[in-house]
């Protein structure tokens, strides 16, 4: 992970320097230092370019002196709109266009030292990269920045929020890292061990084999699972950072390793992709991570649903009746919906046994969500509005947007079965991913619950606003801040 230091002034051992550029014709005091020790260089590529300071905009200046092998002007827009979302796609365009330099430098100028720590998270986030599988050197070279120092006028403050935002970046990193893995060597089994090494943070990890889940009646879980020879897991992981005896907050992750979408198989092309049908649950391992690495002054949990959804012999078969831990049957009539069914039992089993104060789950659920918000947001659907609220208050303050789409009655009857208690798909088109969440709350009881379906932002095609290309590690920023916000004591 990038190495962060926070300094008042340029090293002379940097390579590379980025400097933050409100909108406007005045340019701040450092753009000004250096556009005179470079004999006008940055005025004149800027002019050239029609660099304006606009935010997300961009100037690369090569060879501008000895000193650097590039000046980047990033555009942070007008001064007085500059919050933490737009400090950190800052630093993380800054990150991303200074990569081929190990070392380098960002300039913040007058920027408050809480927005210099956040440019510094954004730059962390920018400057990631998964090249755990690349052997040829070339690959190398497009990402060696390994330590920036952040420039600033108020690197005190700044230097005491940055362990707070590190361990959140920290729990990103690790989502990510999750997330990337193929699914040939993150299976349930290897999911759980990893997530059993947070122990070492102070997190409180029980994993639950076969045996244990077939004890706790996990029907639709283990159905899921049975076809694969990967056996499936849950993990169960405790932050015990509140009063002695408080409810949790509980967070709950759908974590398929991968999906064939078993008998009721997917088609061949774009399959690939479903090696990160486990977003939901990597990232509720990351925010529980960065809750502990930060010392949370908050008792949360985290439980994740690890299977393999596989096509063999031993599949769960289309017609398929399965009991789910909460008692109610399940008629099985699209393998390819097997999210759904390891949530049921899972949400049932973090109500039963913890009693939360309230509970999220994360899951890469439906495609539908992405027919009808893009890439831009995550489904936000709940039985209750303050939580609804609470949520999509911590998703703008972050950046990772939420939209809130319907639940009703009326959507129940779409999930009636002639066999069984419900069955697990509409049996139509129209509004998936609402029937999706409605199944969901037939597991959640009177508890106050809200379902983010992130399929549509666990992973990005390509890279833009300082975020590279791959798994984004979506959700781990929005709950911290969401715990941060209305959970935490002292």
């Amino acid at each position: 992970m990038l190495q962060i230091s926070f300094s008042t002034q340029v090293e002379s051992t940097a390579g590379a320097l980025a400097i933050l550029v409100p909108e406007g014709d005045a340019h701040p005091t450092v753009f000004q230092n250096f556009d005179a020790a470079t004999q006008g260089a940055l005025s004149r590529a800027a002019k050239a370019e029609g660099f304006k300071g606009k935010g997300g905009t961009s100037c690369v200046v090569l060879a501008p002196s000895d000193s650097f092998e590039r000046i980047v002007l990033v555009g942070i827009g007008k001064a007085g709109d500059v919050d933490a979302w737009v400090a950190e796609k800052a630093g993380g365009l800054a990150a991303s266009l200074l990569a081929r330099a190990p070392k380098a430098a960002v300039a913040v100028g007058d920027l408050s030292g809480a927005l210099a720590a956040h440019v510094a998270l954004g730059a962390v986030l920018g400057a990631y990269h998964f090249g755990l599988y690349q052997t040829k050197k070339e690959d190398d070279k497009k990402h060696q920045l390994a330590e920036l120092s952040v420039l600033g006028a108020h690197v005190g403050a700044a230097e005491e929020l940055w362990p707070s935002l590190q361990a959140v970046a920290r729990g990103v990193v690790l989502t990510r890292d999750l997330v990337s893995e193929p699914a040939n060597v993150l299976n349930p089994v290897e999911f759980a061990e990893r997530a059993t090494t947070l122990r070492a943070h102070g997190l409180e990890v029980e994993v639950l084999d076969v045996a244990a889940m077939t004890e706790l009646g996990f029907g639709a879980l283990l159905g899921v699972a049975q076809g694969s020879a990967n056996e499936p897991r849950t993990v169960v992981m405790r932050w015990n950072g509140g009063k002695e005896g408080d409810a949790p907050v509980a967070f709950i992750g759908k974590g398929v390793t991968f999906d064939s979408g078993g008998i009721s198989i997917k088609p061949a092309a774009g399959m690939e992709d479903m090696k990160w049908d486990m977003a939901g649950a990597a990232t509720v391992t990351g925010l529980m991570a960065s809750l502990a690495l930060r010392k949370a002054p908050v008792n949360a949990v985290g439980v994740v649903g690890l299977v393999e959804n596989m096509v063999s012999g031993t599949a769960q078969r289309p017609g398929d009746v399965v009991r789910s831990a909460s008692g109610q049957t399940i008629e099985v009539l699209n393998t390819d919906a097997e999210g759904r069914l390891v949530l049921a039992d899972v949400l049932w089993y973090a109500r039963d046994r913890f009693a939360p104060r309230l509970m999220v789950d994360l899951a890469t659920l439906t495609g539908a969500i992405i027919v009808g918000l893009g890439h831009e947001y995550a489904g936000l659907f709940s039985n209750d509005d303050d939580l609804a609220v609470g949520l999509a208050d911590a998703g703008a303050f972050t950046g990772e947007k939420l939209w809130r789409m319907p639940l009703g009655k009326e959507y129940d009857a779409l999930l009636k079965s002639d066999i069984a208690d419900m069955q697990n798909i509409s049996g139509g088109r129209a509004g998936g991913s609402i029937t999706a969440a409605q199944f969901l709350k037939r597991f959640v009881g009177e508890t106050p619950w809200a379902h983010l379906d992130i399929a549509g932002v666990a992973w990005a095609s390509k890279a833009k606003n300082g975020q590279p290309k791959g798994a984004t590690g979506f959700g781990v920023r929005l709950l911290d801040r969401f715990v941060r916000n209305g959970f935490e004591q002292g």
